[in-house]
């Protein structure tokens, strides 16, 4: 055994008195770093909140149009959290690209995929129903648009003749459709 330089360390001799205040000490910092933790559903986040990503982006996301060969242009765009999870997702109100009339719409909700990869996650408007969207909105969680249609076959193509205000709402684990003020006519 080696002999101290110093031979009254006072640690040399462990007595009850430091154990005790060694384990009271260890049970203060044990303690304050309990109620100092993050709680485990926000842990990793800033302040307390993770940060969402980005509403998806449309760009490069295959819209289930049917242009025979015409490219397909996203004409109105809004962004809000719709089912409530705190991400936001992306509404886009999209037709074929034609040289006249006005070709009708569809309107599709994006997501972002586990991956992050933005994808369609519903449609709200078919563009079979032959109508066009204007005023895309979302407000509350609720997507609002101005339909727009024809009377007859015999309105021309480039001159809608019937408005309606629709709304979109996340209920039951899939969007429902509500007219506002019911289908009329007007000028659009």
């Amino acid at each position: 055994m080696q002999t101290s330089a110093v031979p009254d360390l006072a640690h040399n001799h462990a007595r009850p008195v430091h154990w005790l205040a060694t384990a009271t000490a260890m049970a203060a910092v044990v303690a304050a770093a309990g109620l100092l933790q993050p709680d485990h559903a926000r842990a990793g986040q800033a302040g307390g909140r993770e940060a969402a990503a980005p509403a998806p982006e449309a760009t490069g996301v295959p819209l289930p149009l049917e242009c025979a060969g015409a490219p397909t242009v996203v004409v109105e765009r809004a962004t809000g959290d719709l089912d409530g999870d705190g991400g936001p997702e992306t509404v886009v109100a999209a037709r074929c690209e034609a040289g006249s009339g006005t070709p009708p719409s569809g309107i599709y909700v994006l997501a972002r995929s586990r991956t992050g990869e933005p994808r369609v996650v519903a449609t709200l408007l078919e563009p079979a129903r032959r109508q066009s969207a204007a005023g895309l909105a979302v407000r509350d969680g609720v997507v609002t648009a101005v339909l727009l249609g024809y009377s007859s076959p015999e309105v021309p193509r480039c001159c809608p003749d019937e408005r309606e205000t629709v709304k979109w709402r996340w209920s039951g684990g899939k969007f429902a459709e509500s007219a506002e003020g019911g289908g009329g006519t007007g000028s659009a």
